[in-house]
């Protein structure tokens, strides 16, 4: 047996180190010398230390002897035992120690742990990194609060040893896990890792998987001194003393029947405290009631996060940080923990919540609270300021959508109630004498235009008097929507302390450094050297990246010319269909199961684009990790952008314009026929294309959000109750159960974000002829918040918590989407809908002309003015109806009727286009003209009269700033006095003090 004494500070104790050995002789390695002596607690009693590694676990018990305890099933290891004891004891006698024999003892104690576990790991092990827990020179890392070392006689609560939150002392909290596979050959690179880990401060234990021995999870525990020193260094805020006076912002939307009841459950939401960067010399500003709860476990991860991306793994300047160990496979996964379960035995009303992750189920995920407003608070400390953005993001435009589908339901409604006095339908449903021309080649019949008179009424009920006020509404929605979400960003970013925060200098990518490591120049903000890209190389990678993308977008075009031949060819089909029923409604069946087979492609498309964009993003090769995401999220977007409305944009500005007439019809490639509207309009196609478009899009990928993790999930919950028993998944731990949950995405919230800005260009782009799709897309976000809400809770492993000021690129999509929505707004009132004809029509050839009124009366004679007559023997050979249209008359047809603004046969230009159209036609452009310079004035002025940030929140900023500077200076002269007290109480007296 060998002790030592050992000083602690010149205190009147000291410390006796005994160290006794009983086992054979090991030759002793050379280890390197220690970086230094831990500091060890002042407390009385013997201590123990664990280390666990591969299921095993090694303890010194105040008996004296240490013992290797197996998983069940294995023998006990008994290869040698060591015995470390550390007494504390009063000594009246006060000498120095040689520094040096102290180093010399605790050297040789620590080279003795390093023998025992490297020769348990010789026996229990193949791996060599499997239980290598104590960094060489280093035996533990301590803190005040929570330490490896454990006082015996301290009692620990029984809970925290069992749900898996802990280590296996029940004190050191787990703030991170790794995971690896033993069979993995990066060995050698996570021995280096791990063992700068440690250097860091951080402690460590290892645990094997319960179900699979070659999975090996690696516990991190940060003690308080490690997270002192970098939430300093990161400026992590901290609340200070005083708490705000001021109340805080309210909602325009009433809050009584949706607000959560934050009596019942007081953690909804934070304490209102001002905040500062957290600073160890001025701790005691601080609110500290426990320093283990003092950083919230999202700060704590996000700390730990930050020291791993820094470790270096390699020497070498680029061979550093946990991102390039998960790319190159030596980790498998890496993640916080989830605070325990969802599910409660009891009732959180009467029991209270058990953690955050069961309190944000019952509060946010659960359906029985789908009207309630979002706990942003608990959002944003569980799953960090990125996500929770998201999510404010999501509530703030579901929240706006409520007057926007009220409006739109109000113009279906006025249709609705309209639709008796609709002059245009009453004389379409009347025209049983008006015989229209065939719609496609031979099989087609001719048609009474009365047989339309159901898709006359569906026509109006979209395309009335009251779709021009609701296409400028949703205009002036859009720029509201986005000026009103900047105010609430900002109030969002004061409230979570987002407004002085700057991201840090981001790190370069790897396969950045690995392109251009041979070239280098200084970086202007750090003065370091660092790869650098040539102009040129970067200029020719944008440009073939452009071709690329061009290039994909023919694809699309070319998807959409194969969509319109199966229109031109499968309406000749359905017309000789023998069904009666698909015979008689051949177009609609046409453009039902066209638009079927364009979601198809589409879904198709996005698979491969998501390849293309990847790959085109790549060959940039973009410097940092925000300038690959934005540069995959444009190329993302655009592509899916394209894809999804390229088809809709044919049939809203394309579909029957260039048709040709009667006896002359425009053909692809001199064969097919172009497709006709049908004789109400075009605007029923569009109507169809977008609500089925719509319907399906969302459904499906609400199925892929949250169906497909459940699938996964529960199949993951089978295989483990065949294997182990209904009770084997209760008794897992934590970081077991985690690990069986599926991943976050690999690009983040990008595919939530895409999803929601894909359906606001639907609701936004052509929402003049579909008043409906606010209404819908407000029912699908109110289920869509709590699908999203209930994947991040339950099916996700919990994602770190990164922090974020906005929503970042996303914010200048919207706001492009907004002024693409007055463009195609503008021409499908003009182009697709018949409001300009009719509007023509009125003022100018109807009964009412030149009365400057434009009512129902107005309208009389509209239908048979906008039709012109053809001379069915003037149809060319491969035209011609099989029929003669006899069944109508009793004779063969002489005339039939088409919509368009022509001259008759008899005329002197035969089928030449009348006054009427040149009129109609100028009409158009001078209202699309019109309505966009009109529009985007009054998107200016709002933008300009409604402030980025509130005066409130102004007024609120700056006397927070006043307040901490005044409670600083208080707390610091009260300290400065409080110090000149004690020294004149102690006899001590300086001169020159201040105050």
């Amino acid at each position: 047996m060998k002790c030592i004494n050992l000083s602690l500070h010149g205190a009147e104790k000291r410390v006796q180190v005994c160290q006794r050995r009983t086992a054979a002789s090991y030759p002793v390695s050379q280890h390197p010398p220690v970086d230094g002596h831990p500091s060890v607690p002042q407390a009385r009693g013997s201590i123990k230390m664990e280390a666990s590694s591969s299921g095993s676990t090694i303890s010194s018990v105040t008996g004296g002897k240490a013992k290797a305890h197996q998983p069940e099933g294995r023998e006990d290891l008994q290869v040698n035992q060591l015995e470390t004891q550390i007494w504390i004891k009063p000594d009246i006698q006060k000498t120095d120690v040689d520094f040096s024999e102290i180093l010399n003892a605790i050297q040789e104690i620590a080279k003795d742990v390093n023998i025992f576990f490297d020769e348990l790991e010789g026996v229990n092990s193949p791996s060599k990194d499997d239980d290598s827990l104590l960094h060489h020179g280093n035996l533990t890392s301590t803190s005040d609060d929570a330490s490896r070392l454990e006082v015996v006689g301290e009692e620990v609560p029984d809970k925290n040893k069992t749900n898996g939150l802990y280590f296996r002392d029940g004190k050191c909290r787990i703030d991170y896990i790794l995971v690896y596979r033993k069979s993995n050959p990066q060995t050698e690179k996570r021995e280096v890792f791990e063992r700068n880990i440690r250097a860091e401060g951080l402690q460590m234990e290892k645990e094997s998987s319960l179900t699979n021995s070659d999975i090996i999870f690696v516990k991190l525990h940060a003690p308080w001194e490690v997270l002192g020193k970098y939430a300093e260094l990161m400026n992590v805020r901290m609340p200070f003393r005083i708490e705000k006076q001021i109340s805080r912002f309210r909602g325009w939307l009433p809050r009584k029947p949706m607000k959560l009841d934050k009596e019942t459950l007081p953690d909804l939401e934070e304490n209102d405290c001002y905040t500062a960067p957290f600073s160890q010399q001025r701790i005691h500003h601080f609110i500290i009631h426990n320093k283990d709860t003092f950083f919230n476990n999202a700060t704590r991860s996000r700390i730990v996060h930050h020291i791993l991306q820094r470790v270096k793994y390699e020497e070498g300047k680029n061979k550093i940080g946990l991102n390039r160990l998960l790319s190159n496979g030596s980790y498998e996964a890496a993640f916080p923990l989830h605070e325990g379960s969802y599910r409660s035995k009891n009732s959180i009303k009467t029991h209270g919540a058990e953690n955050h992750r069961h309190l944000l189920y019952e509060c946010w995920a659960s359906w029985g609270v789908w009207y309630k407003y979002q706990p942003l608070d608990l959002v944003r400390r569980y799953f960090g300021e990125k996500i929770g953005l998201y999510f404010a993001w999501l509530g703030w435009y579901t929240g706006m959508l409520f007057p926007a589908a009220f409006i739109g339901l109000f113009v279906f409604l006025y249709g609705v109630t309209t639709l008796n006095h609709c002059q245009v339908s009453k004389e379409v449903c009347q025209a049983t004498d008006i015989i229209m021309c065939p719609i496609c080649d031979k099989y087609c019949p001719f048609m009474r235009l009365s047989d339309s008179c159901i898709y006359a009424k569906v026509t109006h009920l979209f395309d009335n008097g009251a779709t021009v006020f609701f296409a400028v509404f949703m205009a002036v929605w859009a720029t509201v929507f986005l000026e009103f979400w900047k105010r609430r960003r900002a109030v969002i970013a004061y409230d979570w302390d987002l407004i002085d925060w700057e991201e840090e200098e981001e790190e370069i990518r790897p396969q950045f450094e690995a392109k251009y490591s041979k070239k280098e120049r200084m970086n202007p903000i750090s003065g370091k050297p660092e790869p650098y890209q040539a102009f040129a190389d970067k200029c020719s990678r944008l440009i073939v990246s452009a071709s690329g993308i061009f290039f994909m977008i023919c694809v699309v075009i070319a998807a959409v010319f194969g969509i319109v031949i199966y229109r031109v060819v499968t309406v000749s089909t359905f017309a000789a269909f023998k069904w009666a029923l698909i015979r008689n409604n051949s177009q609609v069946a046409t453009t039902g199961t066209a638009v079927c087979i364009n979601f198809c492609i589409i879904m198709l498309l996005n698979v491969l684009y998501e390849k293309v964009a990847l790959f085109l993003t790549n060959l940039e090769q973009p410097r940092t990790e925000s300038e690959w995401e934005n540069s995959f999220t444009l190329k993302m977007f655009l592509f899916q952008f394209v894809n999804l409305n390229s088809s809709t944009f044919y049939i809203a500005f394309f579909l029957g314009r260039f048709t040709g007439h009667p006896g002359a019809y425009l053909r692809l490639i001199n064969r097919w026929r172009l497709e006709e509207c049908h004789p109400s309009g075009c605007l029923i196609d569009l109507c169809m294309q977008m609500g089925i478009i719509m319907v399906l899009k969302q459904t499906w990928n609400n199925f892929m959000e949250l169906g497909y993790p459940l699938i996964q999930n529960w199949w993951t919950r089978r295989k483990l109750r065949q294997e182990y028993g209904t009770q084997g998944k209760t008794s897992f731990p934590q970081w077991e159960k985690d690990y069986n949950l599926q991943p976050m995405n690999a690009y983040g919230l990008f595919d939530e974000y895409l999803e929601m800005i894909l359906q606001f260009g639907f609701t936004t782009i052509f929402v003049a002829a579909f008043p409906l799709a606010p209404l819908l897309a407000l029912l699908n976000n109110i289920i869509e918040i709590r699908l999203d809400a209930y994947k991040f809770v339950t099916q996700w492993r919990r994602p770190l918590a990164s922090r974020a000021k906005d929503i970042g690129i996303w914010y200048g999509i919207l706001e492009g989407i907004g002024i693409l929505s007055v463009i195609t707004n503008a021409f499908v009132i003009a182009v697709t809908s018949d409001f300009i004809p009719r509007l023509v029509y009125a003022y100018k050839y109807g009964p009412c002309a030149g009365q400057g009124e434009a009512g129902q009366k107005c309208m009389v004679g509209y239908v048979n003015a906008s039709l012109s007559v053809f001379l069915v023997s003037d149809f060319e050979n491969r035209s011609e109806p099989t029929s003669n249209g006899s069944e109508f008359s009793g004779s063969p047809l002489k005339y039939c009727r088409y919509r368009d603004y022509r001259d008759p046969p008899d005329s002197p230009v035969p089928y030449g286009y009348t006054l009427q159209f040149w009129h109609v036609l100028a009409a158009r452009l001078a209202f699309i003209i019109v309505f966009e310079h009109l529009v985007f004035c009054i998107k200016h002025l709002i933008s300009y009269l409604i402030p980025d940030l509130p005066k409130d929140l102004r007024d609120r900023m700056r006397r927070e700033k006043y307040l901490i500077q005044e409670m600083m200076y208080e707390a610091e002269l009260e300290r400065l006095q409080k110090e000149r007290k004690e020294r004149k109480k102690n006899g001590k007296s300086y001169h020159n003090e201040w105050p």
